[in-house]
């Protein structure tokens, strides 16, 4: 293959670990857990010379360091992609710690391989996961400070700094992924035209076939094959979590999990002496982020970037969706798949699969490094599969920020060069926002909605709705006695009109 641009940028090295054995009160820490990742994507590229070759590293940022829910007692590190260098022995000249986002796995190898292609880089290891499980029951055994470390000199900060929320929407209890999704799920039930039992039978349906590759993956968390039923079917196990998702429906993130992959050129990799059998190249990419707020979107159960960015990733590979073989969707919550398929005109049921690991719920969510995963098994995937085109779609926040990559075995002919991401941007900035008030009044009708639970029952209701008389959106609370929150779960809540008011920092919906 010696007529390839030797700038070319290909992935050479993919390295996993899931570990669920080690015992807990060792308290293990994320930075080796990576490192066992990164030491197994450098075997992997089948040429030690490479190793001295990287000259970036990168890390996804962990969720301790992220959000206040996740915050941890056994401390950090000051230099998080150091820490996890010097128990590889790499000394690259660039250190990288991203913000937070499940589309920045696939946002970095979209960047890199840009950079690799101008000459501005020579190879990159990208390292993410999490140990969640281990930092919860290390706590329990109330160890503290063992994680914390400081190596010296401080990480370049990549990526989207903002919070995905709005002060408003936090006002009312929307800051965290297990209630967003619930209001999208329920404005895609909407758009379905579904009560309900169907609905849910649905979902059931959509993630039991994710449940059964999880089965098969000897690296999945969940391997119990879930059916259809005992991921709809409410119980003590499978309780709810945010109206309409029990515990089956949601990312599983407390697990220790890690991923590594490593992008280089073929220049690189032919001096390191890289098997041309390792090579996987990114045919296509694209990044781009639907207006930033759930509250500002015209259709909560739409995504337009969706829909563009695969097309634009599509377009630089030069396939249509018919010729791509294998697909991993980011699949958080089935929300995020629903809206995938309907953006990208596939099948809930397409018999080609949109699941290579078995999803978030049931491989497993490490937080912001999930999509590592799914580059790093559609490394393998597209290697055992000759010649077969891969697409990874990444997604962020709350069907926010998104990234997409095509992936094959086959040679990447001519300059590698992509369209440059502001001009997407400019684009989907351009749509239109729905009308919005904080201070609502009078009449109202519910557009989504709700009800979030707590271990011991229905906690708060939230629902997102239009005046009647105006059109314009609201975001509103229910009244959280136990009477009002089952009647809104247990009749059906799309379209039910009421009266909204404001009350001190809040408002507040009551229905008809």
């Amino acid at each position: 293959m010696t007529d390839i641009d030797d700038t070319t940028p290909i992935l050479v090295g993919a390295g996993d670990i899931t570990d669920m054995t080690t015992p807990v009160d060792q308290a293990r820490s994320p930075f080796d857990l990576l490192a066992q990742a990164g030491a197994r994507a450098l075997a992997d590229c089948g040429a030690p010379a490479l190793a001295a070759r990287i000259d970036t590293i990168a890390m996804l940022r962990l969720f301790a360091d992220t959000s206040h829910r996740f915050a941890t007692r056994l401390g950090t590190s000051t230099n998080p992609p150091r820490s996890v260098a010097q128990r590889l022995g790499l000394s690259p000249s660039r250190e990288i710690y991203t913000w937070n986002g499940g589309n920045m796995p696939q946002y970095l190898v979209n960047w890199f391989s840009e950079q690799i292609a101008r000459g501005e880089m020579r190879a990159a290891l990208i390292v993410g996961g999490e140990a969640l499980r281990t930092q919860h029951g290390a706590e329990r055994a109330g160890i503290e400070g063992v994680w914390a470390e400081d190596p010296g000199g401080l990480p370049e900060l990549v990526g989207e700094k903002r919070r995905g929320w709005s002060d408003h929407e936090d006002a009312h209890g929307m800051r965290a992924a297990i209630v967003m999704y619930p209001l999208i799920e329920n404005a895609v039930r909407g758009l379905k035209q579904r009560d309900v039992p169907t609905h849910m039978r649905a979902m059931g349906d959509l993630f039991a076939r994710f449940a059964a590759v999880a089965a098969g993956n000897p690296l999945a968390t969940r391997r119990e094959g879930y059916s259809a039923e005992q991921i709809a079917t409410v119980n003590e196990s499978n309780r709810w979590i945010g109206f309409p998702y029990p515990r089956l429906m949601n990312a599983n993130a407390f697990i220790d999990q890690a991923a590594a992959v490593i992008v280089t050129s073929v220049g690189e990799a032919r001096r390191a002496g890289v098997p041309e059998g390792k090579w996987v190249y990114l045919h296509g990419c694209a990044d781009g982020h639907d207006h930033w707020y759930l509250t500002e979107r015209d259709n909560i159960a739409r995504s337009p970037a969706m829909a563009r960015g695969a097309r634009r990733a599509l377009a630089m590979a030069g396939k249509s969706m018919e010729e791509i073989a294998i697909f991993d969707l980011y699949s958080c919550f089935p929300s995020a798949v629903e809206i995938a398929c309907r953006e990208l005109g596939l099948d809930e049921n397409d018999p080609r699969g949109l699941t290579i690991t078995g999803g978030l719920p049931f491989f497993g969510g490490p937080g912001n490094s999930y999509v590592l995963h799914s580059i790093s098994e559609m490394i393998r995937q597209t290697r055992a599969r000759p010649g077969k085109f891969g697409l990874v779609t990444a997604n962020g926040n709350y069907i926010t920020k998104h990234s997409w990559g095509v992936y094959s075995t086959t040679p990447r002919r001519g300059s590698w060069k992509r369209e440059p991401p502001n001009a997407l941007q400019a684009e989907l900035d351009a749509l239109p926002k729905a009308p919005f008030t904080e201070t609502p009044s009078g009449a109202a009708v519910i557009e989504t909605y709700t009800i979030m639970h707590g271990r011991n029952g229905p906690e708060l209701g939230i629902v997102i709705g239009r005046e009647a008389a105006s059109g314009r959106r609201f975001v509103a609370n229910t009244a959280n006695d136990a009477a009002t929150l089952a009647d809104l779960q247990e009749k059906e809540g799309l379209g039910r009109t009421g009266v909204v008011r404001r009350e001190g920092q809040r408002n507040i919906f009551v229905a008809e």
